[in-house]
């Protein structure tokens, strides 16, 4: 029997002392219960997104400190822990010094071995191949074999020998890879188990997969697997990430036969029979992570501890009446004191009596401080002042005066609303203001830029309408057990209520018919093969239906929105010259947003401010349509 202790911690990315501090807690912990074994994430005691931190020499040096006081605290215990490995005496590809991602086994206060990682991800949020060295590299370097320095750790616990396959996060997920270490460490004897550390960050529906992944591999290797993750949040400046920590442990069968709470620091224990495969436990049931229940677990979590890390506990929040104002303001009221949040309502003529109603509604449901402040008379003097004051052509004295069209007067309100008062109470309240923005507006860029996509962060960014009003829902039945958000503001059409011709009173809103928008920007961003112009022509042209299917959306839907394929490629284009155009730049100098699917806004979804293009094939197959 190997009593195992799982270090599930909340790796704080940036403070190695801190993260000792806990490590050493546990250990103490882990040692007075009698524990054979602590496994520790990866990179537990740096942190993992770190940015260009990681070329601070100091930083790798107070690392390397913090890393020999974990080994000395391996005293009666075996210690299994993720840091950054630092080989003073090289260089890495970009000729700073060379850096590992790197397992330490600590065991009888001395170092027993070091694993370096294998596999490194560039891909989404990862820039691992910037800053380290990968056991690839290595062995490209000493023209070896990669399988020759793929090899597994002996430790004698309590007069009984082990061989452990310890590997690291990306190493386990090697199908795309030309190399496959679990298949090497295996193929050169049988393993007593598998130890994945991991910072693996939350995606919806990640853990899902992680599982038939890991259970897999436990399953061929016929060897029970251990993976531990971390909990807490971590960043790359534009894009905040959730880390869900769900620690599972793997018998040889596959089966899980335990499961660490998701987003929770936690210390558990497992006694593992290795040389029943671990079957010596009974299988559980693992919580689905796709579900609505999920999404607001993640977004409450990185909305509680961004504001967390950040030192910030009062909030400003522009509700509208609308839905993303509601939900927003229910998630920070469900987070923060009431007291510490102020709804701030700033009508314009434009806004109708039914949203004022629903945003003082919502205001007193949630308990929140409350205030009614109208920009009607500022943006007519900011119109006034604009039309009004003469533009000299100094060269030869002539004089012209500046148009305000409708659509420069509904960019000036949604800049009032935001740059000037949100700005100004959030610093006299002592707080910050949100970005309620959600995704499909942030992907065509349907917000005004300094306007309504300003904000410390944008939780809802990565959030599809049609989550929005999950979320809602989810927030009324299941957070609340209350109506808090008014039901009148589910049923509301959505609506900027920036002119006229946005009353919501007329049934009159968005541009976006985000019952089949949604599912079209999220073919452009969130496909894992990014789709353009040209695929969806091409699935259009073999029946809507086929698109539907590829799509996810409504069947029917798309013969119901556009009756020939003319409307249907203009609203095509239409959208994709948004999202390809100027959404970029707006999108470049967006608040951060908390990441919840694969693949958000920011450092993950990587852009260039380049031309609108459409491909050959797609002008070929929309002259085919056309002719027809």
């Amino acid at each position: 029997m190997l009593k195992i202790a799982i270090g599930q911690m909340d790796v704080i990315p940036g403070r190695p002392d801190l993260n000792t501090d806990k490590m050493l807690s546990m250990i103490a912990n882990a040692s007075s219960h009698h524990a054979d074994i602590i496994i520790f994430p990866e990179m537990a005691i740096p942190g993992y997104l770190l940015g260009d931190t990681w070329e601070q020499q100091a930083y790798l040096r107070d690392c390397e400190a913090f890393g020999r006081k974990i080994i000395a605290a391996a005293k009666d215990i075996c210690v299994i822990f993720g840091n950054v490995a630092v080989d003073w005496g090289k260089h890495g590809d970009d000729g700073r010094v060379r850096k590992h991602n790197a397992c330490f086994i600590a065991q009888d206060s001395r170092l027993v071995d070091i694993r370096i990682k294998t596999l490194q991800p560039n891909y989404r949020e990862f820039d691992d191949t910037r800053h380290f060295f990968s056991l690839c590299s290595l062995s490209l370097e000493r023209r070896e074999p990669v399988e020759n320095l793929i090899k597994p750790v002996k430790l004698s616990i309590k007069g009984k020998d082990y061989t452990l396959g310890c590997i690291i996060c990306e190493d386990g997920w090697s199908d795309d890879y030309s190399v496959d270490p679990i298949a090497v460490l295996t193929a050169n004897g049988p393993l007593d188990v598998i130890i994945n550390i991991s910072c693996s960050p939350f995606t919806l529906g990640k853990n899902n997969k992680r599982n038939r992944v890991f259970s897999r591999q436990a399953r061929e290797a016929n060897t029970p697997l251990v993976y531990v993750n971390n909990t807490g949040l971590q960043n790359n400046g534009k894009t905040v990430y959730t880390f869900d920590g769900f620690s599972t442990v793997y018998n040889s069968t596959g089966q899980i036969v335990t499961c660490c709470r998701p987003f929770a620091e936690t210390l558990d224990y497992i006694k593992l029979d290795t040389e029943a495969g671990g079957q010596n436990l009974p299988p559980v049931n693992v919580p689905d992570d796709s579900d609505i229940a999920s999404l607001h677990q993640a977004v409450s979590y990185g909305v509680k501890n961004f504001l967390q890390s950040i030192g910030m506990n009062k909030v400003v929040i522009g509700v509208s009446g609308g839905i993303d104002s509601a939900v927003s303001a229910a998630l920070y009221a469900s987070i923060l004191p009431p007291e510490n949040i102020l709804l701030l309502n700033m009508p314009s003529r434009f806004n109708s009596q039914t949203t004022k109603d629903l945003a003082s509604q919502l205001a007193k449901n949630l308990g929140c401080l409350y205030a009614v402040m109208p920009i009607e008379q500022s943006v007519e003097h900011t119109v006034a002042q604009i039309s009004g004051t003469p533009i000299i052509n100094l060269a030869n004295g002539t004089e012209h005066q500046l148009n305000v069209s409708s659509f420069v007067l509904e960019n000036i309100q949604a800049r009032d609303r935001s740059s000037r008062l949100l700005a100004g109470a959030s610093a006299a309240f002592g707080g910050g203001f949100t970005c309620n923005a959600n995704k499909s507006e942030l992907t065509v860029g349907y917000s005004t830029l300094y306007g309504d996509q300003a904000g410390f962060l944008a939780a809802l960014a990565d959030l599809w309408k049609h989550q929005v009003y999950q979320l809602a829902h989810y927030l009324n039945a299941t957070i609340y057990g209350r109506e808090v958000i008014p039901q009148a503001a589910i049923d509301l059409v959505p609506s900027a209520e920036l002119s006229f011709e946005q009353s919501v009173d007329e049934g009159k809103g968005d541009p976006i018919i985000y019952s089949y928008h949604d599912y079209l920007f999220r073919a452009f961003t969130e496909y894992w093969n990014r789709v353009t112009p040209a695929d969806i022509l091409d699935w259009y042209s073999q029946g809507t239906d086929v698109l539907e299917q590829k799509l996810g959306c409504q069947t029917g839907l798309i013969q119901q929105l556009f009756s020939d394929p003319r409307p249907f490629i203009d609203d095509l284009e239409r959208w994709w010259r948004h999202y390809t155009g100027m959404a970029v730049a707006k999108r470049i100098q967006a608040p951060p947003v908390l990441a919840v699917s694969r693949r958000a806004y920011g450092f993950d979804h990587r852009e260039a401010q380049n031309n609108v293009y459409f491909t050959q094939e797609y002008l070929r197959i929309k002259q085919l349509l056309l002719s027809q």
